[in-house]
């Protein structure tokens, strides 16, 4: 299963539609999590999906029904319902430790909402139109290549454009030949990653470059009107513009790492087979306010989770190397650990004096590359189980 993401052409009419729908998504979320931290607040018993239903037959039967919510009859009964699946999703990951507590919407966050057809999946004709359920028939920016059959679309809007996304129940075909290249990558700051082969590859680092056009911008309208809810301060039109045009170069920035990351990884897929990578504590590396803002700028997490998702297209096997592995100290030819080495020093250079390190000058990166490669498979972490091209038993490790 793969999803397609296309932009949407719209006129004034329907980008008011898809605003009202936004808001109107919001606003069942929010309600949901309020009446769910009420009941959790008195001491109510019950499971996530039982409290879910009955904040639904309360919107539904009671609040629907009074007359300053009359509004939410004229748009679609389906942006609630996955507006309160949504909720439940996030509380059931927030159970488990996979994600944060459940937070209020705010207008200013991403704007999204998820509709679906009622009676099962749907066909969609290729062109330049596509029929979104209970919304209507909208033009597209892009012609869509083939049909496809889906049920749930999801519509997002990000500095001034709007885009829908939809799942398609396929897998795409696996190549049927596969090199046997092995390869360690260690990533790094100074160089993003660096192979076992001996080559490298830098990164753009598109935060970086575009800070300076960013703070001329935020410099020349540091005295707009931004606006204030509270004290009941209007924004002005120009700081309306401002924010606009800071958005658009944001999402410019977010568009160059994603295209960095994604043609990176495609590349890795298809020319290697066995993929060893460290399972590095981002979070924690991120406590480091000298090195926050270029660790964040290089999307490490985002290049492992393409990684292993791309490994069940190409037919490769990722594996990630226990954190705790020295594959930076250890010496790759002999094995012998150097505790010494501080993260200033860029040469390696072994301290047995009979290995023939010793002698030599050795790439720090290009070391723990090496060792990453030739690390034993017990600090190797599997997780779950594919099937690469081959009909092999693959291991998809997601540490």
């Amino acid at each position: 299963m793969y999803a397609i993401k296309v932009e949407l052409k719209l006129n004034n009419k329907e980008r008011i539609l898809l605003r009202k729908h936004t808001g109107f998504s919001r606003f069942v979320y929010n309600y949901g999590l309020a009446l769910m931290q009420g009941l959790e607040k008195d001491g109510i018993k019950g499971g996530c999906g039982k409290k879910i239903k009955a904040i639904k037959k309360v919107l539904t039967n009671h609040t629907k029904k009074q007359p300053s919510y009359q509004w939410i009859g004229g748009l679609s009964s389906k942006v609630y319902q996955s507006s309160l699946q949504a909720l439940e999703n996030a509380i059931r990951r927030w159970y488990k430790g996979l994600g944060d507590k459940p937070r209020f919407k705010r207008r200013k966050d991403s704007e999204s909402f998820s509709v679906y057809d009622g009676n099962g999946k749907v066909l969609l004709k290729k062109g330049k139109q596509i029929k979104i359920p209970t919304l209507g028939t909208f033009r597209l920016k892009e012609s869509l290549p083939c049909c496809y059959v889906t049920q749930t679309f999801t519509i997002s809007h990000r500095a001034g454009k709007w885009f829908v996304s939809f799942a398609v129940d396929a897998d795409k075909i696996p190549p049927t030949y596969q090199p046997e290249e092995k390869v360690g990558i260690d990533l790094g700051v100074k160089c993003f990653a660096t192979f076992s082969d001996g080559t490298s590859v830098e990164s753009p680092k598109p935060m970086k470059k575009a800070k300076t056009k960013l703070a001329k911008l935020q410099w020349r309208n540091r005295k707009k009107q931004i606006g204030n809810r509270r004290k009941g301060i209007k924004q002005s039109n120009k700081a309306k513009k401002y924010f606009d045009s800071l958005a658009r170069k944001h999402w410019r920035v977010a568009n160059q790492r994603q295209d960095f990351l994604h043609k990176l990884t495609t590349d890795i897929s298809r020319k290697y087979y066995q993929i060893r990578i460290e399972d590095l504590n981002v979070s924690g590396m991120l406590a480091n306010r000298k090195l926050s803002a270029a660790i964040s700028d290089l999307g490490f997490y985002e290049f492992r989770r393409q990684l292993i998702y791309k490994s069940q297209m190409y037919g490769t096997k990722v594996e990630l190397v226990d954190r705790w592995y020295p594959s930076s100290k250890l010496c790759c030819m002999c094995g012998t650990k150097h505790d010494a080495l501080k993260l200033s020093d860029r040469i390696y250079k072994c301290i047995n004096s009979s290995c023939v390190a010793h002698t030599i000058t050795l790439d720090r990166d290009i070391n723990a590359a090496l060792n990453l490669l030739n690390a034993p498979s017990g600090v190797c972490t599997v997780g779950s189980i594919g099937t690469n091209a081959r009909g092999q038993v693959a291991a998809d490790c997601l540490g």
